[in-house]
């Protein structure tokens, strides 16, 4: 049995992608920016994905499409860009890979600390890192394959603005301050938003940047414990966080944010991810214990209702995306898992992916439909970017991803 997909055309701009906001470090962006014209080189035409499948005791064996390696750590966050896939790693490297025969494209990176999370806006890749700074990477006008730094946030002028008022000072521990604009920890997340940049740190604290100037507009004191992901939708902004809350936070006035809501999880229990469906109405939470949370509800937080509590893994779910229906969990067991979601809610199990040799930190799913399908990419803490293929309909399929010295797999539920 052979499943073909032919002529999928690609000509994306370097940057310039189509929107979609994402926690967990992974995102893109349509914020509009002086994207650097289309080159011949990336247009990508009749191109052909060939999936072959072996019959092996009445089932069918799908092979993945690409494992893909070059990061000197683990990989962390992800993010899609048009034509092209970026993935950081606590190497302090970032790597771009080109679509559709998943090349090296091109590297860079420089900064303490390793990467945490990263977005794309325009022609523009921003970068968090451990040592509480978020970078800025612009795309070369004399060559596409160049990124180069071109700010820190905060910036110098925004400290410049800011060192001299004694009330721009926080506390952050026991004798010792920091300007307001500044994270005190680790950069876990990021997410882009309407012209705006939300990031969410190991300090507790949410901050607000704007993408046209790069200035803080805003630091809000957010959770008791550690932020682990931000998603943002409809004009909320989702916070999860490792004191077992998902807050929501809306906009008022021009610049600031008030919460709206709250959804709880298990009690002692971290919330390591969140994820938003596109129509705002269905939010669900990943957890250290293994459990995917959901809520459903529109508008007022009030009537929002947990509405689904799925045991996903025997550890810790520490990533997530949507594409559609479909629920993809990454885990600490080294697992992804496929759920459909159902009636009111529900999720049902839709299919089982192993392969890596490491705790899967980051997934993404790619909009582009292939062959009844999806691709799915994943990172993982075994220093590897997988690509996936997951049909969107099930079957009794167990699939062999590489040569069969390697136990890797997708069972179809």
């Amino acid at each position: 049995m052979n499943s073909s997909i032919s002529k999928t055309k690609l000509s994306t701009p370097l940057l310039s992608a189509p929107s979609s906001s994402s926690s967990n470090g992974s995102s893109t962006s349509s914020e509009t920016g002086d994207s650097p014209a289309t080159s011949k080189r990336f247009e990508l035409q009749d191109v052909k994905y060939n999936f072959h499948s072996i019959s092996i005791s009445g089932s069918h064996s799908y092979r993945s499409l690409a494992v893909l390696s070059g990061h000197v750590g683990s990989v962390s966050c992800l993010a899609l860009c048009g034509e092209f896939i970026l993935s950081a790693s606590q190497g302090k490297d970032i790597i771009v890979w080109q679509q559709p025969d998943l090349r090296l494209f091109t590297k860079f990176g420089q900064g303490d600390g390793s990467v945490k999370a990263l977005v794309t806006v325009g022609n523009k890749v921003f970068t968090a890192h451990q040592d509480s700074r978020i970078r800025v990477w612009k795309v070369s006008r004399s060559s596409e394959n160049v990124f180069k730094l071109v700010d820190t946030l905060p910036t110098t002028k925004d400290y410049l603005g800011k060192f001299m008022k004694q009330s721009n000072y926080v506390q952050t521990r026991r004798h010792h301050k920091r300007l307001w604009i500044e994270h005190a920890d680790s950069i876990s997340c990021l997410t882009v938003y309407n012209g705006l940049i939300y990031s969410g740190s190991w300090d507790k604290t949410l901050k607000v940047w704007r993408v046209s100037d790069l200035k803080c507009l805003e630091s809000i004191k957010a959770h008791d414990d550690a932020i682990n992901g931000l998603i943002a939708s409809k004009g909320i902004v989702y916070s999860a966080s490792a004191d077992g809350k998902i807050k929501a936070w809306g906009k008022e006035g021009k610049t600031s944010h008030a919460l709206k809501g709250i959804l709880e999880g298990h009690k002692d229990v971290s919330f390591n991810s969140v994820i938003v469906s596109e129509d705002g109405k269905w939010v669900y939470g990943g957890g250290s214990d293994g459990f995917v949370m959901g809520w459903e509800g529109i508008g007022d937080f009030e009537s929002w209702k947990l509405v689904s509590e799925t045991k996903a893994h025997q550890m810790a779910v520490l990533c997530m995306c949507l594409m559609g229906d479909f629920l993809c969990s990454g885990s600490a067991d080294k697992s992804i898992i496929i759920w459909k979601r159902e009636a009111y809610g529900k999720l049902c199990k839709f299919g089982v992916i192993t392969g890596h040799e490491g705790p899967v930190k980051c997934l993404q799913a790619s909009p582009n439909r292939i062959g009844g399908g999806f691709l799915l990419y994943s990172g993982s803490l075994d220093k590897s970017l997988r690509v996936w293929w997951v049909p969107r309909r099930s079957g009794n399929t167990e699939a062999s991803t590489t040569p069969s010295t390697e136990k890797q797999s997708i069972l179809l539920c």
